[in-house]
């Protein structure tokens, strides 16, 4: 009788400390691998979209539907890191903006028999502290009275392959403008017949770097015909 009394209690602890066991298992804190894993990868999942979401996105620490992300299949930490926009090593540098570059002209030491200015060389220094590119020919208006709003298109005949031209700061580029030149003495003449036209500056446009308005360092700009042949711009200086 002693012994089988003692059995059913034995049962009994087995029972309960099974059912304890469960039971531990089951709260907040118990498997620690597990809930580390999903802890730090919620963590991580929301700092990445904080860090890439736009107003109105969940705040960290939010609910999020479909947020958790297992951390196999979750990202290295370097990738979701902010990327740099400086080109990379051996990549090629953007565009030279408008504010980046400062424009001079001057006349060409080669250019046309006459007394107009025959051609000019317009150089564009990178003011900027990074490296930047200008390709392409340009665009040419005369500025009546010195006078941006006062442009008046010049015809464009681009001569010359146009290759990329790349800038670091304090670099230079060129492009050269060759007009139809006035002939004679004094206020001179037009071989066409038209009147020659004198301009105190010019814009130049370069595709994708703006619009830069240039006065000779010697002088006004005196044509005819109100057309010019220009060059691509190029890093080397022409004559």
């Amino acid at each position: 009788m002693r012994y089988v009394k003692v059995m059913p209690g034995s049962a009994m602890v087995v029972v309960v400390a099974s059912a304890a066991l469960a039971v531990a298992g089951c709260q907040p804190g118990g498997g620690g691998t597990d809930t580390g894993d999903g802890g730090a990868t919620r963590s991580g999942a929301v700092s990445s979209a904080a860090s890439s979401s736009t107003p109105g996105s969940p705040k960290p620490g939010s609910s999020v539907s479909g947020s958790y992300t297992p951390s196999a299949s979750r990202p290295a930490p370097a990738d979701s890191a902010p990327r740099s926009s400086a080109p990379a090593s051996g990549g090629s540098a953007a565009a030279c903006a408008a504010g980046s570059l400062k424009a001079t002209a001057r006349q060409a030491a080669v250019r046309p028999a006459g007394t107009g200015t025959g051609a000019a060389v317009v150089e564009f220094t990178n003011v900027s502290g990074r490296t930047c590119v200008l390709t392409g020919h340009p665009t040419v208006a005369g500025a009546g009275n010195g006078s941006p709003e006062m442009n008046v298109p010049l015809t464009v005949k681009p001569t010359g392959a146009a290759t990329p031209a790349t800038v670091a700061p304090g670099g230079k580029a060129w492009v050269k403008l060759t007009f139809v030149q006035v002939q004679g003495e004094a206020d001179g003449y037009c071989v066409s017949g038209s009147a020659p036209v004198v301009y105190p500056t010019m814009v130049v446009r370069l595709p994708g770097s703006g619009a830069h308005q240039v006065a000779l360092d010697d002088g006004q700009f005196a044509e005819c015909d109100d057309t010019v042949t220009v060059t691509a711009v190029s890093a080397v200086r022409p004559s």
